[in-house]
């Protein structure tokens, strides 16, 4: 099944920083970045009418050779962006805020067509997925994900009701791992943190 469509989103900047970011370049928690920008020792900017701040990467460089702090980040970690397939508004938003709260950057996809087009080009490090979706579900775009080459590599986790069936088939199509809804705010950030570094 194809799922590419005509959705197309902006480039991300990619000599722009998040706080998140900006805080496992550094070692630190991503509060300790929230504190040396409020003390004027990081400059920063907020992003017009989110309030996220963004850190430009020359000037987080600067900072660090400053205050001899080395670069603690490895090449083997996946970026803090994640692609939240699912087609009921009131949970995507719920997932959404729980992610951006713990300095995530974010985009949604309201179906499995709207997904296949917004992988490459958003490059999520996680895809959140539900299984139940009109038209090409979640097990279609794990099917389409087997087949695909994408840009850069991803992990896919299953948020969904499903039954235990269709959620072991999604495993065996790749899923990296699975929650099930209802599912508590701190378990599945700790859940995608666990896949980022693993």
């Amino acid at each position: 099944m194809n799922l590419t469509s005509g959705v197309k989103m902006g480039e991300n900047m990619r000599d722009a920083l998040s706080t998140g970011e900006a805080a496992r370049i550094c070692g630190v928690n991503f509060r300790t970045i929230s504190r040396w920008i409020e003390r004027g020792l990081l400059t920063a900017y907020k992003l017009p009418g989110r309030g996220d701040r963004r850190i430009l990467r020359e000037e987080l460089t600067r900072f660090m050779k400053e205050n001899g702090i080395p670069n603690c980040s490895t090449a083997n970690e996946l970026p803090r962006r994640v692609l939240i397939v699912e087609d009921e508004p009131a949970m995507a938003s719920a997932i959404e805020r729980v992610l951006r709260n713990v300095d995530f950057e974010t985009a949604i996809a309201s179906n499995g067509f709207e997904a296949g087009a917004m992988l490459p080009i958003f490059r999520p490090g996680i895809l959140t997925l539900d299984l139940r979706m009109p038209g090409a579900d979640g097990l279609d775009v794990l099917r389409y994900i087997q087949k695909e080459q994408f840009p850069a590599p991803f992990k896919t986790l299953i948020i969904s009701a499903d039954t235990e069936t269709r959620l072991q088939e999604a495993r065996t199509l790749g899923a990296h791992n699975v929650i099930r809804k209802p599912f508590v705010n701190d378990q599945l950030v700790q859940i995608i943190e666990q896949m980022l570094l693993g």
